[in-house]
């Protein structure tokens, strides 16, 4: 009987897997759903014959793909019956995460926002392509078009993301600087300090998936977001701590109500202001805070 310590096929996924973690994550915002296509992945790759397998890392992209694409379609339409706004599910990472810049715009929730709106097929394509740099005979296998087809997608695809991408966001140093100052305005609940820190032109989004109380739009305007964040905050009468932390490789916040964590909070931070607030409430997605998630592009 072959050790699974020692068999090649183990030994290949292993080396390999939070790289095709990191693919499924990107299509698909969900780290749960993810975890599934690599059990699916790995279901095909220990039946494949690797001696007829000239690139393994290039298969076992194509198996991530296709197999993230099918579950794709399938939460497109699982997301339609979605109670108020659908955030990704955050991952805690690393703190070096935050300073590989390209790896953190592409994991940050603005950019997974404006994935969501690309079709299944498009957004297998931009991820390959503008995030993993993989070839466009390579893409053109793993999604079943043509290479020149795969080209075309790409163009589409990048225009799209292009039109909507949110500005470059401060470096690391800067937006701990930002979240640390919106930590400090939180607590102190007043509303001069958060209207401070925040850019007129904010936008939150909220997701308590139907079992916590959430903005089912979003809220858009410094001067708004205050009076919902306070307005929250006065009927329930809690406590509020929040402590730093790093979500999808951008400094983040866990708040806590009464010393209960109640969700976790990313931001987008431009210049020294904050624009964009992505609260995470639904308990079914604060699963992946206890332990850092492995990531990487190459």
């Amino acid at each position: 009987m072959t050790d699974p310590a020692t068999d090649p096929a183990t030994e290949t996924f292993i080396a390999h897997r939070n790289l095709l973690f990191t693919v499924a994550y990107e299509m698909l915002g969900s780290a749960a759903d993810a975890e599934d296509v690599l059990q699916e992945t790995w279901l095909r790759w220990v039946k494949a014959d690797l001696e007829l397998v000239r690139d393994q890392r290039a298969y076992l992209v194509r198996i991530t793909t296709r197999q993230a694409l099918n579950r794709l379609r399938t939460m497109q339409r699982r997301r339609e019956a979605y109670v108020g706004q659908w955030l990704p599910e955050p991952l805690l990472t690393a703190p070096d995460v935050a300073e590989d810049f390209e790896l953190a715009e592409s994991m940050s929730m603005a950019m997974l926002l404006v994935l969501e709106t690309l079709s299944p097929t498009e957004r297998a394509v931009f991820v390959l392509r503008e995030v993993f740099d993989v070839g466009y005979d390579e893409i053109a296998e793993a999604v079943d078009k043509t290479p020149a087809a795969v080209r075309q997608i790409a163009h589409r695809a990048r225009k799209h993301v292009d039109a909507r991408r949110p500005r470059k966001a401060a470096s690391a140093s800067v937006s701990r600087a930002a979240v640390e100052s919106f930590r400090r305005a939180i607590e102190s609940g007043n509303p001069q300090d958060l209207l401070d820190v925040l850019a007129p032109e904010i936008v939150l989004l909220s997701d308590g998936g139907g079992v916590k109380r959430a903005a089912l739009r979003p809220i858009i305007g410094a001067d708004k977001v205050v009076r919902f964040y306070l307005g929250g905050s006065a009927k329930n009468g809690a406590t509020i701590t929040c402590e730093h932390t790093v979500l999808n490789g951008s400094p983040a916040l866990a708040v806590h109500l009464n010393g209960e964590l109640d969700g976790v909070m990313a931001l987008h931070v431009e210049d020294t202001r904050i624009t964009g607030l992505y609260y995470v409430r639904n308990p079914e997605k604060l699963t992946r805070l206890e332990s850092e998630t492995s990531l990487t592009l190459r």
